[in-house]
């Protein structure tokens, strides 16, 4: 019987050796490869050409959320990639959905859920975490533009720390920059800014100066 291949993507390396453990087990699976981080990922991917990459969203360099579409649209189309993580976030979850990914799993259901994940998206099916379902329901429905006015129901949403972020990222702060004003690693002001960049629905820091400026928030400092 031939076996899905599969790639651990993930940085913490404790983390990947119990899910070698628990995949080898299995009669249908094997672990081809690891890597920890997003540019080890890519070249791994592009030489294995696995099945299954499973891919945690933060890590340091390249996180998962900017690999995943490379991963899907210039790499290995045909993988399937099932996002493995501990963020419980529409906004996360959605973002994943658009770029390719065929399931989302939180790592905290990794013993009741991951071998049933792979094996569904090996099927072609998607894959969430049933405590996610309602939003990903929510996730596909239409999404309309957020107005202006909105903006700052927007910024609102965005916790102290992302805010902080945000805005040391407008005023030309760099992560390093940002990670030591607020005592931080430059992984977790990486992981603050994708998670609030993913809930103001923005891609771009021009983008991001933009609505700084329409919400007036950062005064001359913009």
């Amino acid at each position: 019987m031939s076996k899905f291949r599969i790639l651990l993507a993930d940085d913490h390396a404790v983390l990947r050796a119990g899910l070698r453990m628990l995949l080898s087990a299995e009669p249908d699976m094997e672990v081809v490869g690891e890597a920890n981080d997003g540019q080890q990922v890519q070249a791994q991917a592009k030489a294995l050409k696995p099945d299954v990459i499973l891919l945690d969203l933060t890590m340091p360099g390249i996180d998962g959320l900017t690999a995943l579409p490379i991963l899907k649209k210039n790499i290995v189309p045909q993988s399937r990639i099932l996002i493995l993580t501990m963020h419980e976030d529409e906004a996360y979850l959605r973002q994943a959905l658009q770029n390719g990914a065929a399931g989302y799993v939180l790592k905290k259901a990794v013993d009741t859920e991951l071998l049933s994940a792979i094996r569904a998206v090996m099927r072609g099916e998607v894959y969430v975490h049933p405590a996610m379902t309602k939003l990903l329901l929510n996730s596909m429905l239409p999404q309309t533009p957020e107005p202006a006015s909105d903006d700052a129901q927007l910024w609102a949403s965005l916790s102290e720390r992302e805010q902080q972020v945000i805005q040391g990222i407008v005023r030309g702060f760099t992560s390093e920059e940002i990670a030591e004003q607020y005592f931080l690693s430059v992984k977790t002001v990486y992981t603050y800014r994708s998670r609030a960049m993913a809930k103001l629905h923005l891609e771009t820091r021009a983008q991001l100066v933009d609505f700084a400026m329409r919400l007036g928030i950062f005064g001359e400092d913009v």
